[in-house]
């Protein structure tokens, strides 16, 4: 009888309303995790390498107007100009692609020739693009 009465004595501690609370916790702790928002800018300098290589790299710009007027650096050349003038930036700058900006008037002979010339003068890289 004795050990009966021991057995009924002893209080047992019950888990499971604190594993409840831990894990609504746990779950408050998640939820809210990610719903927090740090407001900020990611700012990444260019290295000076790098802004040395983009200011060589400059484009060789031709621009074809409607009126078929060819024009490099601001100011009108002939089209038996243009290789010249397109090999010279061209030394100048040996990796630096060529776009021609043509106009929607402009004639399509106009363009051809002046893309042969830019090939001519040995730009690889040409493309054509319109303003």
């Amino acid at each position: 009888m004795k050990r009966r009465k021991r057995s009924e004595d002893t209080a047992e501690i019950d888990m499971t309303p604190m594993l409840d609370i831990v894990f609504i916790m746990l779950i408050f702790f998640i939820v809210t995790a990610t719903f927090v928002k740090e407001s900020g800018i990611d700012l990444s300098r260019p290295d000076t390498q790098q802004q040395k290589k983009t200011e060589e790299k400059k484009s060789i710009v031709i621009q074809i107007s409607s009126t078929d007027g060819i024009f490099m650096d601001g100011r009108r050349i002939d089209l038996r100009a243009v290789r010249a003038n397109v090999e010279r930036q061209h030394a100048e700058n040996p990796d630096a692609p060529c776009v021609i900006l043509a106009e929607p008037g402009a004639h399509n002979g106009t363009l051809v020739s002046v893309l042969d010339s830019a090939r001519r003068a040995g730009v690889q890289n040409v493309s054509i693009a319109s303003n």
